[in-house]
């Protein structure tokens, strides 16, 4: 098993939404983050004043998948929320060892 962590843009989220849906993804957990990378932050002007904020609004979404279902999701991700310009996130996948369904007590590939 796989725990997948994407950081996309916001406006992306229904999109990448729909698309991980459509290869089988049946569920994820989204929260909304700030964060900055190469992008280094960016400029706003808030009441006439210009000011400088380094951290810009992300969303960060965790998906625990088989192995065989893994690069599938991460190549529907890398593909939806892509714009093609500086900014538009990182997807992380780590190994999982064990998942657990709490109402059923079933384990590994079929708690998924």
């Amino acid at each position: 098993m796989k725990f997948i962590i994407a950081i996309i843009k916001p406006f992306k989220l229904d999109e990448v939404r729909e698309a991980l849906a459509g290869v089988g993804v049946a569920g994820m957990t989204v929260t909304e983050v700030k964060g900055f990378g190469r992008q280094k932050g960016q400029t706003e002007i808030y009441r006439g004043a210009e000011y400088s904020t380094n951290m810009l609004p992300k969303v960060k979404l965790e998906i625990a998948a088989s192995d065989d279902l893994a690069p599938q999701v991460v190549e529907t991700i890398q593909q939806t929320a892509s714009t093609e310009s500086i900014g538009d996130g990182k997807v992380f996948v780590i190994d999982l060892a064990e998942a657990t369904r709490i109402r059923t007590g079933e384990t590994g590939d079929t708690a998924l």
